[in-house]
């Protein structure tokens, strides 16, 4: 049976970042509220909202001390159940980020663990104790350091964290726990939210923590097998999901599973028990990517290189995810998030700055799958310039910081830049107003550089605005939401596939080079002409593609 998130196309809302109503440089609900026209003009159906919970903000609101309340830098719960109101008024459906491997130290239950080992909430998180003053284990966190923090007035005594040391794991072996999460979870769906992203889901069950992960460093080691996708994982998920679809069988559950590759993905999305898990899974590893040769700035200061689209490896990448998902689900189709740089600047030709953005949309969006769009990506918006270390709001970023000279700034600036997630986090320019029109209030994120705005897009029938406006409306057509899919052969450089439904066939080319190409079209396949970017010339069933060009032939079947 379709369920009506088949046929999602959802806009990722980075909240601080998208609409400030209040003047305060950080964007809100209410803000949200008064662009919700823009965002249905657009041709996506599904918001995905970044946490909005109360928070101490030190992850920016993935440390969740409160997830009861709205922040009140977002708002309050009157404004979010208008927004969910608002919304389900115009045809959007509400998908609200659930972090649920973790929450902030701030959290009640954590605050009342600290007291010590007989409170109540002390099996809610992960404690391990030590006689050597060592931690209990060499694992290392995603942030840096160790996952082990001593308890402030209890020496021997750790609390486990993946992230932040103010972000202490749950235990989630923990019935009550399980219970816990669960309870928080139906308040929000009973309150109408249609749809959960589970953050970082794949690490709720761990291995034993008394166990070192083979290495030869004294340092920490981030050591990805003892706590992701562990076989728990999936006995967890399914008694939490279980319970929300009692209460709304339509419910949206998209799962974080950053390191799974498709038969992961076709694992969290099968049916257990009778049930589902996950309608949908994200992934890091959803396209193929390579390094750019590092710069010497790199080099010198041990700075990640930048990555770049791996076309080469594409087809392949493409067949495997659409064949094993093809049993359980579908795949997502992203470019970017507010956890990775902005598309635009990853996967984007400078020289070809508009044609590339678009055909580079063609070439993901059209397949079988679910979109998701992190918002300015419609506008081509790259990451942000940031021209300060502490801009980074990165401990390592800051350290960094205090060892680069004078005249090296820019460029580790720069670079960084590049890379760095918290760039692309930067407030959604909107017109040529004081700036530009997101706040009269400098934004929270303070960025230098003239970007394109939405203003000046509108008015541009050329824009990378419209060109999403109508590639998006070709996405919601039976062909294209529901059709089956299938690559078919072309030279490299090239990647051409078919979508066929039981009136329609179409045939999607797109060339993602600098090069010229040429192609033969499948015999009955050289339709109307329904999108297409850049130059290209049709001779028969000869294709002929400039650089950076594609084009979207659909007929009706004979």
């Amino acid at each position: 049976m379709t369920e009506w998130y088949d046929q999602a196309i959802v806009y990722q809302v980075y909240p601080r970042s998208f609409q400030d109503s209040n003047n305060d440089g950080i964007g809100d609900l209410r803000g949200l509220i008064d662009r919700l026209d823009y965002i249905k003009a657009l041709g996506v159906n599904t918001i995905w909202l970044n946490p909005v919970f109360t928070s101490p903000q030190v992850d920016n609101g993935y440390d969740v001390s409160n997830y009861y309340t709205i922040d009140p830098k977002f708002g309050d719960m009157s404004t979010m159940n208008e927004l969910i109101e608002k919304a389900h008024q115009l045809g959007l459906h509400v998908m609200m980020d659930f972090v649920l491997n973790h929450t902030s130290d701030q959290h009640p239950w954590f605050q009342d663990a600290l007291k010590g080992p007989n409170s109540l909430f002390r099996d809610y998180y992960i404690w391990e104790r030590t006689e050597n003053g060592l931690p209990p284990n060499n694992w290392g966190s995603f942030f840096g350091g160790s996952v082990w923090t001593e308890h402030p007035s209890e020496p021997g005594s750790y609390y486990f964290h993946l992230f932040d040391q103010h972000m202490p794991d749950l235990n989630w072996k923990n019935p009550e726990v399980r219970e816990a999460m669960i309870e928080v979870a139906k308040f929000w769906v009973e309150k109408g939210v249609d749809g959960l992203r589970l953050d970082a889901f794949i690490h709720i069950a761990k291995g034993t923590l008394t166990q070192n992960y083979p290495t030869q460093s004294n340092e920490p080691v981030v050591a990805e097998p003892m706590f992701a996708n562990l076989p728990n994982v999936v006995t967890y998920l399914q008694e939490f999901i279980n319970e929300l679809r009692k209460i709304n069988p339509d419910l949206f559950i998209l799962g974080e599973g950053a390191s799974a590759d498709p038969n992961l993905a076709a694992l969290y999305t099968r049916e257990t028990g009778g049930n589902k898990l996950c309608d949908a899974i994200v992934s890091f590893r959803n396209l193929p990517k390579k390094r750019v040769p590092a710069t010497a700035v790199q080099n010198q200061f041990k700075l990640p290189q930048r990555e770049a689209l791996d076309v080469a490896n594409l087809p392949v990448s493409i067949v495997e995810w659409q064949t094993v998902l093809a049993q359980t689900t579908q795949p997502t189709l992203y470019f970017s998030n507010h956890d990775l740089p902005r598309m635009a600047t990853v996967y984007g030709d400078e020289d070809y700055p508009l044609e590339s953005i678009k055909t580079l949309a063609t070439m993901l969006y059209l397949q079988k799958g679910v979109p998701i769009i992190y918002y300015g990506e419609e506008l081509g918006l790259k990451s942000a310039e940031l021209t300060r270390f502490s801009a980074f709001q990165d401990q390592s970023v800051a350290e960094l910081g205090k060892k680069v000279p004078a005249d090296q700034k820019e460029a580790v600036l720069t670079s960084l830049s590049q890379i760095h997630k918290t760039a692309a986090r930067q407030a959604m320019p909107w017109d040529q107003s004081a700036n530009n029109g997101f706040s009269e209030h400098e934004p929270w994120l303070r960025v230098t550089q003239k970007q394109t705005t939405v203003a000046e897009q509108e008015t541009d029938p050329d824009s990378i605005l419209n060109f999403y406006r109508a590639l998006l409306k070709l996405k919601q057509k039976p062909l294209f939401a529901t059709g089956s899919f299938q690559l078919l052969n072309s030279p490299e450089s090239v990647i051409m596939y078919q979508r066929n439904s039981d009136q329609q066939v179409a045939v999607v080319v797109t060339n993602l080079s600098r090069q010229a190409q040429k192609v033969q079209l499948p015999e009955g396949t050289v339709g109307q002409s329904q999108l297409a970017t850049g130059e290209w010339h049709l001779t028969g069933q000869e294709l002929s593609l400039g650089a950076w060009s594609s084009i979207v032939f659909v007929s009706q079947h004979l």
